[in-house]
């Protein structure tokens, strides 16, 4: 490939510059012509179904591999980061708590639920699917996207390959760096998939969608930023005492865009691998904090289940107490870390929040409705949210 070619200058160029170009082309692209941004949506789609296509395999080779390799005596630092984990997620609906009540919201209630979707009833429901999940089948884990399953098998193929021959270890290094080639190859076409679902969002969802629930929306946002922008500064600051903004900044960049577009963690998973690879992160540590992070590290969706439901309390005219309040707070962690293991994600996981107010589920799912209308920004926020602050709470355990 020749230096001044422009193939040359496009793979070697700024990937989050090229990324903002094409969501600007986006967005004029969806707004000046529906049918163009039509044709081009298909970009969009197969850069997200490249990423969901990759991202099983690559966490399996990847985390099996560094686990199979592992020089004994190294230790990794998973337990610090699954505590950040915890705590950032339930800080996460304290503070969704918190803004509930200094700027309640209302909703209007329609008949909107959709019948087809079926929320867990309990925290235990839960908590058993995330258990099930565990022992699925392996290949089926890699079919369906269940990552819960695929950390479980890696680890376990990991472990029982630790003390195999050089030869075959050295089978597994082959493969992990061929895999990460590919994925590094389909993150280079990141503003073109780009491009294509940001255009196809603002042709067929406009922002006059959005309008009728401004004030719900500003909550959620604001909570959000909040929680990105301050709550994760100031655990990372107390982690590593030093300046937070730097890390948190270039994992917002250079994860968080392309989190809000793709809207979906296990699809940013490649990006963060590669993210933490550039930070000069510990390899060992990264590549089960990553994966692992994607499941259970929800910062954004305790905040969407815990907003939501308080709106839905607050429209009925429930009182709240603190008790109930921190209760919540309790409910919507624990059930944001189970939510990958929940067909819908966050969404339906708030009427098992609804429930604790004594909410029927009609009620509640007309809620859900509501979600997926403002889920153009909600889904993409939360997703950008989740996704880089495992990130920034993997380097912040690995600074030390």
């Amino acid at each position: 490939m020749k230096e001044n070619s422009l193939l040359y200058k496009y793979a070697n160029g700024n990937l989050v510059l090229q990324i903002i170009v094409g969501i600007v082309l986006g967005i004029l692209v969806g707004f000046f012509s529906k049918e163009l941004a039509s044709t081009v949506s298909i970009l969009g789609s197969l850069f997200v179904g490249a990423l969901k296509a990759i991202a099983p395999i690559l966490v399996f080779v990847l985390v099996s591999t560094a686990i199979a390799t592992k020089q004994i005596g190294v230790e990794t630092k998973i337990k610090p980061i699954i505590t950040l984990y915890l705590i950032g997620t339930f800080l996460a609906a304290l503070v969704a708590v918190l803004a509930s009540f200094l700027f309640p919201t209302s909703l209007v209630l329609i008949d909107a639920a959709n019948t087809n979707l079926a929320p867990p009833d309990s925290v235990i429901t839960v908590l058993k699917g995330v258990l099930f999940n565990m022992v699925d089948n392996p290949i089926n884990a890699l079919q369906t996207g269940n990552f819960i399953g695929i950390l479980v098998w890696a680890i376990a193929l990991g472990v029982a390959m630790h003390y195999s021959s050089n030869e075959t270890k050295n089978v597994f290094f082959d493969v992990s760096t061929g895999i990460t080639k590919i994925v590094k190859f389909i993150i280079r076409l990141a503003p073109f998939g780009i491009f294509g679902l940001v255009a196809n969002t603002i042709a067929q969802t406009g922002f006059s969608a959005l309008l009728s629930y401004g004030k719900l929306l500003a909550v959620l946002v604001g909570t959000m930023l909040f929680i990105a922008f301050v709550v994760n500064p100031i655990i990372v600051f107390i982690k590593t005492k030093s300046n937070p903004f730097p890390l948190v900044l270039t994992c917002i960049k250079e994860s968080g865009i392309t989190a809000f577009f793709t809207r979906s963690s296990a699809a940013n998973i490649p990006v963060n691998l590669n993210l933490c690879k550039k930070l000069d992160l510990d390899e060992n540590t990264y590549s089960v904090s990553i994966p692992l992070g994607a499941t259970t590290n929800m910062a954004g969706a305790a905040v969407t289940i815990t907003i939501l439901t308080l709106a839905t309390v607050n429209t009925l005219g429930i009182p709240v107490d603190i008790g109930t309040a921190l209760l919540l707070s309790v409910i919507s962690a624990l059930a944001a870390c189970g939510a990958s293991g929940v067909a819908g994600g966050s969404l339906l996981l708030i009427p098992l929040a609804c429930s604790l107010f004594g909410i029927s589920n009609d009620i509640a799912l007309q809620v859900v409705a509501i979600g997926f209308v403002i889920g153009v920004v909600q889904d993409s926020l939360e997703t950008a949210l989740n996704s880089s602050t495992d990130v920034v709470f993997t380097a912040a355990c690995s600074s030390k």
